[in-house]
């Protein structure tokens, strides 16, 4: 019966345990970097009405996070929260309006309102993965470089 044995090269072993011990950080650094240049599209798609409007401060990106139940890490974009309405009840008080809700309205439309997409263009795949890439890059010291 044939036999091979191989010994790898310290210099070799030591790339690979750093790539192994530090990947969970620089993957948390990679999804920050792919949701902030999501997050500066959506703010350059966002439709003018939201631009002078209180809904802007619901733009939010989260923390990075990890995901239990599929070993992921996250980082997203998205409305949050709710806004006053430039609108008035009977009584004179601003309306206060889900953030989401109205985002979604403009994003799909709905019965009485055409729709007018700026969220889902602004995740731009070739954008995202560059950043993430740059991110990847830097902090493996081109290891990982094709």
């Amino acid at each position: 019966m044939a036999k091979f044995e191989m010994i790898m090269p310290d210099e070799i072993m030591k790339d690979l345990e750093e790539i192994n011990n530090g990947c969970k950080d620089v993957f948390g650094e990679m999804t920050r970097a792919g949701a902030e240049v999501a997050y500066k599209n959506v703010l350059s798609n966002m439709p003018e009405s939201f631009k002078n409007s209180d809904i802007r401060n619901c733009l939010k990106m989260t923390r990075t996070y990890d995901t239990p139940t599929d070993d992921g890490i996250n980082t997203k974009v998205g409305f949050y929260g709710y806004f006053e309405s430039k609108k008035k009840t009977k009584d004179g008080k601003n309306v206060i309006v889900p953030a989401p809700l109205v985002a979604n309205v403009f994003e799909y439309g709905s019965t009485k309102f055409k729709k007018k997409p700026f969220f889902r263009k602004s995740f731009k795949k070739a954008q995202i993965e560059k950043a993430m890439l740059e991110v990847q890059s830097k902090a493996f010291g081109g290891l990982l470089d094709e």
